[in-house]
């Protein structure tokens, strides 16, 4: 596994589901060392909290910790559609900021990070329809087998048949060139990819929910994807832990992107 680079990305961790994967992402979190970190949305299932397990709580800590000021480290959490209502909650939480859209430069390029589901045009045409899909898909985890494997076939062959790859990927690649980004990354997807159009490259981050988690790393060579390889998880018995909040579900707002010549980050 790769063990050093200049930003670590990550999403669809799914905090609260049945097939979050929270222990290996932290065993990537605490085994690279990275200067900064990108949470790149849907790190939280929904709303209800009370369906956090100890490894999710046991994220958030890690998460934390790596935002304490004295790390120097910059950690940023892009928004997605499942943490919606969740941004000022999170910043206070985990005391990192919350995007809708983050920008930076680094070796001579614009990079540019969304989520992606604002490119997902069957959940924005058909938003009572994939609410059922969701639930479904969220009562499917609860029937299933310890190793998930109903509802992983359900995620991927769902991906597949939307074409969700390829549309968000287009999406994000003609956003991108409106907004003179060089680089752009997307979660939500649930599948890494790599796709160049022109001079744009788009990376797709993958997820933390299939036997198959991604991550992304930026370097001075380049993007890379990687495969989470199982390894032992590192803890401090004595690190700092989060309490449960006892409100969460007040939170709310409404994602949306602007669009306009050179885009600069947009905070929640």
């Amino acid at each position: 596994m790769v063990r050093t680079c200049d930003t670590l990305i990550l999403s669809d961790v799914h905090l609260g589901s049945d097939v979050s994967r929270a222990e290996e992402a932290i065993d990537v979190l605490e085994g690279v060392d990275f200067r900064q970190l990108i949470l790149l949305g849907d790190i939280f299932s929904d709303l209800d909290f009370a369906r956090l397990k100890r490894q999710h709580w046991d994220f958030l800590s890690c998460i934390r910790k790596l935002s304490n000021p004295k790390q120097r480290r910059t950690i940023v959490w892009v928004e997605g559609n499942h943490d919606h209502g969740l941004s000022q909650l999170m910043s206070h939480m985990v005391g990192v900021p919350v995007y809708q859209r983050y920008v930076w430069e680094y070796a001579g390029k614009r990079h540019l990070a969304v989520h992606g589901h604002q490119f997902d045009r069957f959940i924005n045409r058909n938003i009572l329809l994939s609410r059922f899909f969701e639930g479904f898909y969220e009562m499917s985890q609860r029937l299933d087998g310890k190793e998930q494997r109903m509802s992983r076939w359900f995620d991927r062959f769902s991906t597949r048949w939307l074409r969700l790859s390829d549309k968000v990927a287009e999406g994000a690649l003609a956003y991108a060139k409106e907004g003179h980004a060089d680089r752009v990354f997307c979660g939500h997807t649930h599948e890494a990819m790599q796709r160049n159009e022109g001079s744009i490259e788009y990376f797709n981050s993958g997820c933390w929910t299939d036997t198959r988690a991604t991550f992304l790393t930026i370097d001075r060579k380049g993007v890379q994807i990687h495969e989470y390889q199982p390894g032992t998880v590192h803890r401090d018995p004595g690190k700092e832990r989060i309490e449960t909040p006892a409100l969460a579900a007040e939170f709310a707002g409404e994602a949306g992107l602007s669009g306009y010549g050179g885009y600069g980050s947009l905070r929640c």
